[in-house]
């Protein structure tokens, strides 16, 4: 058994890597250039926020979802809170939806990357290029959207195993066998 001071201090410092993986994230992912395929690049907040849902619990990952959607949000300057709502909801109902339905490995979780990464890249594609009139809309959605979608597996399979192995290293010992 741990004493409480350091299962608070082991807390702290796993939330602690958590933040700092996210704002990494966050900065990569609005790096110009880095990681571009074409018109298409990867989304990297998105696995993040949702791996660590699927490992902390939905309300947890809730909470960090709209942390990382409100950085991502300022970062990309766009509509503040719209990015936040979306990760708050999406991260509340993929952990619920590990808990229940699905087992935790790296190919359901890509796979529930890539489909919540199609849903956040159609709802932007959706609400800035289509509802306006923009000209060409549909030529963005398969040139951006669809590739973004797909280049986002391989972030998301990063992210599952990093936040896998900081979960695993932080746990708590608590004593029941």
């Amino acid at each position: 058994m741990e004493s409480r001071r350091r299962r608070s201090r082991s807390q702290l410092l796993k939330w602690g890597c958590y933040v700092l993986a996210l704002f990494v994230c966050a900065a990569l992912q609005t790096t110009p250039g880095l990681f571009q395929l074409g018109e298409a690049k990867p989304l990297l907040v998105l696995p993040l926020c949702l791996a660590v849902a699927v490992f902390e619990g939905e309300f947890a990952g809730a909470l960090l979802g709209t942390v990382g959607g409100l950085l991502w949000d300022c970062t990309a300057g766009r509509t503040v809170g719209m990015l936040a709502l979306e990760l708050l909801l999406l991260c509340f109902a993929v952990s619920v939806l590990v808990q229940l339905y699905l087992q935790v490995n790296p190919g359901n979780f890509a796979a529930v990357s890539t489909a919540t990464a199609l849903v956040v890249l159609s709802l932007d594609w959706l609400f800035f290029y289509y509802m306006p009139g923009y000209t060409g809309a549909a030529l963005r959605y398969v040139t951006f959207v669809l590739p973004g979608a797909v280049l986002t597996i391989p972030a998301a399979l990063l992210a599952f195993w990093l936040v896998q192995r900081i979960h695993d290293g932080f746990r708590i010992d608590n004593g029941v066998v």
